[in-house]
Parts: C-alpha cells; sequence; structure tokens
C-alpha cells in the first residue's frame, strides 16, 4: 500500500485495549504488532496513568517507524480529561504522522474506556476513524479483591468490551475461570465473547469487526481556545526530573534521566526486584546497553531494547516511599552524569 502525505484519512480500523493494573496491555499490544502485515502501517496511541511515559519508550525500544509502527504517548491521568483535549491533540497529530491502516489504543488501567470511545465516535472523528472491537483483558484471580469489583473503571472495562480475555490463565485456580464467566454473565456486554490466554498471546484476527455501543452517546465540545501543551518539559541542568499523580485510590511517581546518567544493572535490577507496588515500568541505560523493565504482582521481567533517548521510570502504588528516590540513585555508575 502506498502512503502519500496527502493521503486523505478515512474509516481508520481503531481498536481500543483496556484492562486494570498489571493485566498484561503493553504485552497482548507487542504480540499483535509481532503479526501486523508487513505492508500495512499500523499505530498505537498510549495513555498512562504516571506524569512519566514509559510505555511508548518500552514499545519504540523494539519497534520504529521504519517497522511501519507509529506510537504515540498522553501521560498523566486519563487522556479524556480536558475536555477530551490531550487524547484529540495526540491522536490527530499521531493519525497525520502515520497515515495508518490501523489505530490501536491503550488507555491507563485507571482511566475511563467509555470516554475514550465517546470521544472516539464524535462528529469529528466520525468519517476518520472505524471503531472496530474493544478488548479488555482480565486477571480472573483478581476477581476476589474488592479493589477490584469495587472499583467503577474496573467494572465499566468489562462493561464495554466486546471480547474479554482472561489473560495469565496459566496462573489462574481451580474456580478462577468459572468466576469470570459469572461476573461476565452478570456485569458484560450483551453477547461479550470470553477467551482465555497468557502472556497476552492475542490472535489479530480478534480485533476485526465494527463494534456497537450499548450506552447513550452524550458529545462534548472542545473549545479551541483551551489548547494545552502535550509536549514534555525540558531537562533540567541537573539531569533528572521528577513528576507525581494521584487518583483512583493510587499514587504514582516517576523520574526521568538524561542520557548521560547510566546506572548499574545489577544494582538497578536488585532495587527494582525488592519493590513492592501495583506496578512499575521503567527503561534505562546501563553500562550493560538499554534495558525495559516491567513489575506485575506476579514477577518483574527484564528486557534487551535497542536504543532509547533517556531513562525512565514510573511506579503505581497506594503509598509512595520516601526512600525509593534515594535508592534509585545509588543505582547510578560511579561517575555517571
Amino acid at each position: 500500500m502506498v502512503h502519500t502525505s496527502d493521503k486523505k484519512i478515512v474509516g481508520v480500523p481503531t481498536n481500543i485495549i483496556t484492562g486494570f493494573l498489571g493485566v498484561g496491555k503493553t504485552s497482548a499490544i507487542l504480540h499483535l504488532l509481532e503479526q501486523k502485515p508487513a505492508n500495512e502501517r499500523w499505530a498505537v496511541l498510549v495513555n498512562e496513568f504516571g506524569e512519566v511515559g514509559v510505555d511508548g519508550s518500552l514499545l519504540q525500544g523494539q519497534y520504529t517507524e521504519g517497522n511501519g509502527i507509529f506510537i504515540r504517548e498522553v501521560p498523566g491521568g486519563c487522556m479524556c480529561c480536558t475536555a477530551g483535549l490531550p487524547m484529540q491533540i495526540a491522536l490527530s497529530q499521531l493519525l497525520f504522522r502515520a497515515k495508518p491502516d490501523r489505530l490501536l489504543i491503550e488507555p491507563t488501567g485507571l482511566g475511563h474506556p467509555l470516554e475514550v470511545l465517546q470521544t472516539l465516535l464524535e462528529e469529528h472523528y466520525r468519517d476518520v476513524l472505524s471503531v472496530h472491537k474493544i478488548l479488555t483483558l482480565v486477571d480472573a484471580r483478581k476477581l476476589s479483591d474488592k479493589r477490584y469489583t469495587g472499583n467503577a473503571t474496573f467494572n465499566q472495562q468489562i462493561a464495554i468490551a466486546d471480547i474479554i480475555v482472561g489473560n495469565k490463565q496459566d496462573l489462574y485456580g481451580e474456580e478462577d475461570a468459572a468466576n469470570l464467566e459469572s461476573y461476565i454473565a452478570e456485569c458484560g456486554k450483551p453477547r461479550a465473547k470470553l477467551l482465555f490466554t497468557e502472556q497476552g498471546v492475542l490472535e489479530p484476527g480478534l480485533l476485526l469487526g465494527e463494534t456497537v455501543p450499548t450506552f447513550q452517546m452524550e458529545h462534548t465540545h472542545i473549545n479551541e481556545d483551551d489548547y494545552v501543551d502535550l509536549s514534555e518539559p525540558p531537562m533540567p541542568e541537573c539531569g533528572f526530573i521528577k513528576a507525581v499523580n494521584h487518583g483512583e485510590g493510587f499514587e504514582s511517581i516517576g523520574w526521568r534521566f538524561d542520557a548521560t546518567k547510566v546506572f548499574d544493572r545489577n544494582k538497578l535490577f536488585a532495587f527494582l526486584s525488592g519493590l513492592s507496588v501495583e506496578r512499575m515500568k521503567a527503561v534505562f541505560i546501563t553500562e550493560q546497553g538499554v534495558s525495559g523493565y516491567n513489575l506485575t504482582s506476579d514477577a518483574l521481567t527484564e528486557m534487551e531494547l535497542d536504543d532509547c533517548m533517556e531513562s525512565r521510570i514510573d511506579i503505581i502504588t497506594i503509598a509512595i516511599d520516601d526512600m525509593w528516590e534515594e535508592n534509585l540513585f545509588a543505582c547510578l555508575s560511579t561517575g555517571s552524569g
């Protein structure tokens, strides 16, 4: 397929891939990108709860625009806040740059996917996008935790889905799969499809087919005078930036480090392994190369990345530990920066 700068963007197949913290959304997207047809261009719009975007760096460390994959981040909470402007600006920029054959949207695990869907179905995008199947990943083991079943966002993620994926099936107990099936029957969309997998492995055929909204649309109106600059703040002379966020009963803290700050990989792994948090994602420049990290309640995984412009880490937790910053800086290589 030929893609030119003046190509009109019409009816781009668009999928929302959602799910709560640590359920494996990014892994699922990586598996889907591995199966992208070679002649297609795919775009990925990623939203993160933390103010320091990491998912984009993890994805870009494995795929580039040369592979036909274009990535844009919206950090700092639900991308539909501020009347939807952060999402609309980022989406418009991404579509203009990529001219994609498919768009994947990953809202933050603590965001509101219904509002994302409402934005995509507004008149402004009616001809530009064609909203296809909505996928929600669920870890069925979490149904015994009231922090999940009592969370409106968790339940909205299930209620909005065309396809619900019971991920991490290899870790389930005897009743977990049946409990998820019962929960979907009670809280899910009529005729929602349920399937199970592990490590986020999904077939790209699941993305095909338009969704049918089951809610009353509420249109929002965007005031262009409220434009906000989504560019990240420049790196100060000290070589790092710290940012925090809170909402939905969780807190996040993150750091960005310029490329002159190189980390000791062994010290870093020991620090990250000792974290007891809801979620941690990071990409670091170490003396042994660039590494990406992903911590859930199940395990810490480490992956080799091709490159990154700077080191980043984002932690989501119930309560921030004041010692994390000191311990993190202790992982810098001697003489770094």
